[in-house]
């Protein structure tokens, strides 16, 4: 009687070790964070809501594909994202793609000089990209802008941008 509870302790203790390494394991790695060039690299631009990544799951049955979006996600909160604002910004772009992307050169000629902290920076073959950085210019957030009008990126860069002491 004695051996049999205990051989039912260690298939209890088994069964429980299972269920840790199925469900909470996953849980608790898809907390790590990558970084926002490693998400890029991924083809995540940083932006995703968590909550995202969870209806992305539903449609997609890869499970290495979610664990990725959950490792570049911005966690769900009160407005927490119109909160995040930058010290400055690079526009990264090949020169030589310009001429297909009419909104980008305008805004390039005509709005840039409202950001002081707002730089254009030409990479050859690199689509066109915000790459917005923190007060000591590093990269925070990287945002690939290819479908973005003129007027979409002043919105972006006023609201995210941080008022700088000459305003």
């Amino acid at each position: 009687m004695v051996k049999t509870e205990i051989l039912s302790m260690d298939v209890f203790k088994y069964f429980i070790l299972l269920l840790l390494v199925t469900f909470v394991l996953p849980i608790v790695k898809s907390k790590e964070q990558l970084s926002s060039r490693e998400c890029e690299d991924l083809g995540f631009s940083g932006l995703a809501l968590c909550s995202d990544c969870h209806t992305f799951a539903e449609y997609v049955k890869n499970q290495e594909l979610v664990s990725d979006c959950l490792k570049c996600c911005t966690e769900d909160s009160d407005d927490s994202i119109s909160k995040i604002t930058y010290s400055g910004a690079i526009l990264e772009v090949c020169m030589r793609k310009l001429v297909f992307y009419p909104e980008i050169v305008g805004f390039i000629e005509e709005e840039k000089d409202q950001f002081p902290t707002f730089k254009v920076q030409y990479l050859f073959n690199s689509p066109p990209k915000l790459i917005m950085l923190d007060d000591e210019g590093q990269h925070k957030e990287t945002i690939r802008i290819d479908n973005w009008k003129r007027e979409h990126m002043l919105q972006y860069l006023r609201e995210k941008f941080k008022p700088t002491s000459a305003s």
